[in-house]
């Protein structure tokens, strides 16, 4: 504030003995009246006209400054206000299209649920595994919600795992795709039979005789032996398959049809069952 004071000060002095001078001329030129100007009353009045002249030239350009000042203020304001506005539709937008990806899935999931014929219950994936070693994950479910070891666990895209332990305040699902898991399974095509083992990051299936006519594409389905899936339920699709000089059986990749890094709800069928071996 002192700064600006010190700044404005020589402004206000010119502009005050400016004005001094130009009464000073009219009085003058008042008590003249009608008499014939001098030179020197003429060379006054010029010098008189000249600094009016300037001192109006100087208002006018301080009163634009002034003006143009606090139009800028105002503009300043008025983008600080629309940029807080944009920033609360940007989150509502978010906020809505949140919601309207999650009712998709739940709808998606309680139409499946209603092809299933055992009863379920969905459950929400609360926490994950951090280790390299184990493909398990967290589920808000226990067993104070009947949630219990073996039960197997799916989504729309098809099979995700089974229980591993129900817990008291949350359920560990052992995913599919985990080296210790193992599905029997069969090709929905041809109906050739096998066991499908997790890899850590998706499938090979085992015990597939070399005589069979196996193709990359070909869907895998869950065929309901050993009571702990229901027949029929999707798990992967073949990616490669490998028939080796040596040995009894193909060497076969598979694909996942669930995308397990994107899983967020799952269905738990809930069925009596011990966890396979």
């Amino acid at each position: 504030m002192r700064k600006r004071s010190k700044r404005t000060r020589p402004i206000r002095q010119f502009l005050v003995i400016s004005t001094c001078i130009v009464l000073f001329g009219v009085l003058a030129l008042s008590f003249m009246g009608r008499k014939e100007l001098t030179l020197p009353h003429r060379l006054i009045f010029d010098i008189l006209g000249t600094a009016q002249s300037g001192v109006t030239g100087i208002i006018n350009y301080v009163l634009d400054i002034r003006n143009d000042y606090i139009d800028l203020i105002g503009v300043k304001k008025e983008n600080a206000r629309l940029r807080e506005e944009i920033k609360r539709h940007q989150a509502l937008t978010v906020d809505y299209r949140e919601a309207l990806a999650t009712n998709v899935r739940l709808r998606k999931l309680l139409d499946f649920k209603e092809q299933i014929p055992q009863p379920t219950i969905t459950a929400r994936i609360i926490g994950r595994d951090p280790s390299e070693w184990f493909k398990t994950f967290s589920i808000d479910r226990s067993s104070s919600d009947g949630v219990g070891k073996g039960m197997p666990v799916v989504t729309v895209e098809g099979v995700v795992g089974q229980i591993l332990d129900g817990g008291n305040h949350r359920a560990k699902v052992l995913q599919a795709i985990d080296p210790n898991s193992a599905i029997e399974v069969l090709i929905q095509d041809t109906r050739t039979q096998g066991i499908i083992k997790g890899t850590g990051d998706s499938y090979r299936l085992h015990y597939v005789l070399r005589n069979n006519e196996i193709n990359p594409g070909d869907l895998l389905i869950t065929s309901g032996l050993g009571g702990v899936f229901p027949k029929g339920l999707p798990v992967g699709r073949v990616s490669s398959v490998v028939s080796k000089r040596r040995g009894m059986f193909l060497d076969i990749e598979v694909e996942p049809m669930v995308d397990f890094s994107k899983l967020e709800n799952v269905i738990v069928i809930m069925k009596s069952n011990q966890l396979t071996e």
